[in-house]
């Protein structure tokens, strides 16, 4: 991982934020963002030591997207910490001001990510109800809405590496068909083993909130099937849609649509690896690997 410093003024900001008497401890660049820089930084305030984590949002081409960014994550931090959820709490942000990146500074949670478990049904069961807590929350006046990274209109090759092309193409056809209708609710939106904390063999956090919206559950609940497809196979997938539906109950009705929708997001040629995996300690996964795992997992889903 590319060590990247933070400047003297974002560090003077965050003092100024958390207390002017504090002083820097220490600074450590945190494993697994890649799309932006993470620091946890330790303050010292007379004999207490405060943790928060500090995040720089440096990908111009996220930003030229989304340039509420920084605005974006404070207001879903504040959404789900008010809504009892496990999620940092909402420190302060800045939109570019201080050091011409935005700011966003939040507190640092116990717990660490575990992508080995020993016990994977168990664990499976663990994410599976955190995600239908996310989902049950009650929230209002929320203007972030959900959106497709791969929209209707974007144009949508048949990866050359697949042994099942024929099935790809079934997959992007099904997809230009219009969208199912779906009962609102928040969402996460990057739900996925790397970014929920664990201690004592429980959940201790949900981070990375910054896309957080108003959508339809079907796209998170996927986005972590595909993720536990890439990690351990289809069966670990499976096993926590049966998990969610039943810590979800009557409120969720599947549809291999948003499951199918997950998969052509992260869709490219030639194939990428997930970088944070590598980061939490999984590092057999290659190329080879990702592909044989893209195609059996489509095929399960049609």
């Amino acid at each position: 991982m590319k060590k990247l410093k933070i400047t003297e003024q974002a560090l003077a900001w965050v003092i100024q934020q958390v207390n002017q008497n504090a002083t820097i401890e220490s600074i450590e660049q945190l494993k697994g963002s890649t799309s932006s820089i993470l620091h946890l930084i330790k303050l010292r305030l007379d004999a207490d030591i405060i943790e928060v984590v500090l995040r720089q949002f440096t990908n111009q081409e996220w930003l030229q997207d989304e340039p509420d960014l920084a605005v974006h994550e404070a207001s879903s931090l504040w959404m789900a910490v008010s809504a009892g959820l496990a999620a940092p709490e909402i420190i302060a942000y800045d939109t570019g001001d201080t050091c011409g990146v935005p700011l966003v500074l939040m507190s640092k949670l116990d717990g660490k990510v575990n992508l080995k478990p020993k016990q994977m049904q168990k664990w499976i069961n663990e994410l599976a109800k955190e995600l239908a807590r996310v989902h049950k929350t009650k929230i209002y006046d929320f203007p972030w809405r959900f959106f497709r990274y791969q929209n209707a209109e974007t144009v949508i090759e048949v990866p050359s590496w697949s042994t099942v092309p024929d099935a790809w193409k079934t997959a992007i056809e099904l997809l230009a068909e219009p969208q199912p209708t779906y009962n609102i609710c928040f969402i996460h939106r990057d739900y996925h083993p790397a970014n929920v904390l664990w201690k004592d063999e429980s959940i201790s956090g949900v981070v990375d909130w910054v896309n957080a919206c108003i959508g339809p559950a079907g796209i998170d609940v996927g986005h972590c099937r595909w993720n536990l497809a890439m990690l351990y196979g289809v069966e670990a997938a499976d096993m926590f849609l049966a998990a969610y539906q039943r810590y979800a109950g009557d409120s969720f009705i599947y549809n291999v649509y948003w499951d199918l929708c997950s998969l052509i997001d992260v869709l490219s040629d030639p194939i990428e690896i997930y970088s944070g995996w590598e980061a939490f300690g999984v590092t057999e996964i290659t190329n080879k690997t990702m592909e044989a795992r893209m195609d059996a997992y489509l095929l399960s889903l049609l």
